[in-house]
């Protein structure tokens, strides 16, 4: 039960402090915007990696906690109770979000959540959401391998920064999700597009993270 409250604890304070950023900065605006929330998105995860890492693995994504299953690093059981635990710490969040901001009539609902939408159709949200996360999930499954060893104290360095740089690509498109429960949580406060479109987060994370396991266990070198 502490992996799955873990879980939920670090999912609640990546997506607070990531669209919390976004929101406060007012991203898409312009380029300082994008790049201060990307920054925070990737400080959340490094500051919760080396939190909860000893006691949850520190996934605080659905999509990395899919790979993980696929690659046989959890079991079935504990990636139901992981996913639970994300998507309602996610949910947590964004309603502290939405309360925060939103007696500032400046603020419209969309934008006080930080909800993701396909700015140029689903298809290419689509295709971004799949790619972006095949890259974060890859990285995920490479850094804490137990073949990197005495690396792997610097895995959550390692995937936050590639974090950042995923959300600088893919912020313009869709607001950079690669987390379907990052997604879920604003969306059921946002609703309208962002709930109408929010299948695209899901699903292309998933996606994604199907692609990346694949490929890893093509491409890991045998445990020593």
């Amino acid at each position: 039960m502490k992996k799955y409250l873990a879980e939920m604890v670090g999912t609640f304070v990546l997506t607070l402090l990531g669209c919390g950023t976004a929101v406060s900065l007012g991203c898409g605006a312009d380029t300082s915007a994008i790049v201060g929330t990307a920054i925070a998105f990737g400080l959340s995860v490094i500051a919760m990696a080396y939190t909860i890492g000893g006691i949850s693995g520190c996934h605080i994504n659905p999509a990395i906690t899919l790979g993980v299953l696929i690659n046989g690093g959890i079991s079935v059981k504990d990636a139901c109770g992981y996913i639970c635990g994300q998507v309602i710490g996610a949910i947590i969040a964004a309603a502290v979000l939405y309360g925060i901001v939103s007696m500032d009539p400046a603020i419209v609902i969309t934008t006080a959540t930080g909800a993701n939408a396909c700015a140029y159709g689903v298809a290419n949200g689509l295709i971004v959401e799949i790619v972006l996360t095949f890259i974060f999930v890859l990285v995920v499954l490479g850094a804490t391998s137990k073949t990197n060893g005495a690396t792997n104290n610097f895995a959550g360095l390692a995937i936050g920064l590639s974090l950042i740089l995923i959300h600088l690509v893919g912020i313009h498109y869709t607001g950079t999700s690669v987390n379907p429960a990052r997604s879920i949580g604003p969306a059921l406060f946002a609703g309208g597009q962002a709930l109408a479109e929010l299948w695209v987060f899901i699903v292309g994370p998933f996606v994604g993270a199907v692609f990346a396991a694949c490929c890893w266990k093509l491409i890991a070198p045998c445990e020593k």
